[in-house]
């Protein structure tokens, strides 16, 4: 019994620890990211490497999922399919699907590469090489992929949107038979401001996350390729975690 209650203690003084350090961890890193000196050209570079070269993939999973749900929708509306299958889709993709997909999508690949590149700088001591010449890691490498993650999540969710929703419409018109002229006025129709918006707000807090747990994880990654490697499923899988338990926050914010 002993053991157990030391056991429990231990995981909760761990626990407890690691949340505190990602806090400090956290707020270090908003601090450096709006305070000068800037990077620019860092800034720039990073944002392509996660707008620009995320798009195909969240492009393909967009368009998919779009169709996968006017599919599933057919066979549950019998009467008004025509109109309901479009309230579906947009409401799906807007308010749930784009946001969260372009954001998983982006982890996998950007949360994942960003952990093992800071990883790999801090195994073989690049990263105090910066420090000895005067370079704060915190402005140099950690501030411009949060600041690109900000950015370009929303960016990607719009345009996951947008091809989402042309799935749902190819559907609709080349296998379902609707007329385009009116399905196009029911996708019209059944767009929400708030929830285009409340994708938009979720896409932002998810790029500010995938970018912190790749560059938290990478930074204090230690004992070589197999640290970096740990370091790397460890960004993928907290940043997955808490990407699923966000969206349950900002979706009951927005629409509770």
């Amino acid at each position: 019994m002993i053991l157990l209650m030391r056991s429990l203690g231990h995981s909760v003084l761990n626990f407890l620890t690691a949340i505190g350090k990602i806090g400090f961890f956290t707020l270090r890193a908003v601090f450096h990211s709006f305070t000068p000196p800037f990077y620019p050209n860092l800034i720039l570079k990073q944002m392509i490497e996660i707008g620009f070269y995320s798009l195909p993939v969240v492009a393909l999973t967009a368009i998919f999922s779009g169709m996968v749900i006017a599919l599933q929708s057919s066979s549950g509306f019998s009467l008004g399919g025509e109109k309901a299958i479009a309230n579906v889709v947009v409401w799906g993709i807007t308010r749930e699907l784009g946001p969260v997909l372009a954001g998983l999508m982006v982890t996998g690949r950007i949360g994942a590469s960003i952990a093992a590149e800071i990883g790999t700088m801090r195994v073989s001591e690049q990263i105090d090489a910066l420090e000895t010449l005067s370079t704060n890691p915190f402005k140099f490498l950690i501030g411009p992929r949060l600041i690109a993650g900000v950015i370009m999540l929303p960016l990607l969710v719009i345009v996951a949107d947008i091809i989402g929703i042309m799935g749902g419409f190819i559907i609709a018109t080349f296998d379902l038979g609707f007329s385009p002229d009116s399905y196009i006025r029911n996708t019209w129709a059944s767009f929400e401001f708030i929830g285009f918006i409340s994708g938009i707000v979720k896409a932002a807090v998810f790029g500010f996350i995938i970018a912190l747990m790749g560059t938290y994880h990478g930074y204090y990654a230690k004992g070589g390729s197999q640290g970096v490697g740990l370091a790397t499923t460890n960004a993928v899988v907290s940043a997955s975690i808490l990407l699923l338990l966000f969206n349950f926050i900002l979706t009951a914010i927005f629409f509770a």
